[in-house]
């Protein structure tokens, strides 16, 4: 079995930067919008075939694995800006206690993600061409990264002083925690969702990405 490292999608996807994902989604047999409801993963379906990452294709073993991720950008005052925050992992409280930000799944998730800028020109376009594609590879004392651990060390540290519920997503410069999911009543039951958050990249970090990647 042919296996795929991260350095080899990265490559392989930066061979069709400036190409028409929904074209090539055709090509590859993926459905978009053709039923007339958007297949919503449709961008990650592509993006693993121009990585390589075809059904008899394996991703490198533990310790090297990486995930796809797109992220819609569009035109703000004739400036390419990231259309919305980016969902990095979901938080489960005891772990978050307990993990370091090194030591932690957000700093594994972040590691390990290939991001790939994709321009967004309105609900069920017709075009949506690859612009670019990075991944955070910075050093563990590298100025971004310090803030990012800081941001984390903060929500933490609200964490245990004060609890779950105490998180918001006004916290931290790089990253939050917000909220995830429907939330609420259930209708079925009558009885309130429990609350799930996530850690999400905001918009200024997923530029900021970007803007530093060769």
């Amino acid at each position: 079995m042919k296996i795929v490292t991260r350095t080899t999608a990265i490559n392989n996807l930066k061979k069709h930067i400036g190409k028409d994902l929904r074209k090539l989604a055709l090509q590859y047999g993926i459905t978009t919008y053709e039923t007339g409801k958007q297949n919503k993963g449709w961008k990650g379906l592509v993006l693993e075939r121009l990585a390589g990452l075809e059904n008899n294709v394996s991703k490198a073993p533990n310790g090297l694995s990486y995930e796809l991720k797109s992220v819609s950008f569009h035109e703000v005052k004739n400036e390419l800006t990231p259309k919305e925050t980016m969902a990095i992992t979901m938080i489960n409280p005891e772990e978050l206690k307990q993990h370091s930000f090194f030591e932690s799944h957000c700093w594994a998730k972040l590691k390990s993600i290939v991001f790939c800028a994709v321009m967004w020109h309105g609900q069920n376009s017709e075009s949506a061409e690859l612009l670019k594609v990075a991944s955070l590879d910075f050093a563990e004392d590298d100025d971004l990264i310090k803030e990012i651990k800081a941001d984390y060390d903060f929500i933490r540290e609200k964490l245990i002083k004060h609890g779950f519920e105490s998180l918001t997503g006004k916290d931290g410069k790089w990253i939050q925690a917000r909220t995830k999911g429907t939330g609420g009543i259930n209708p079925r039951t009558g009885k309130r969702r429990p609350i799930t958050r996530a850690f999400y990249a905001r918009t200024s970090l997923v530029k900021k990405i970007f803007e530093t990647a060769s």
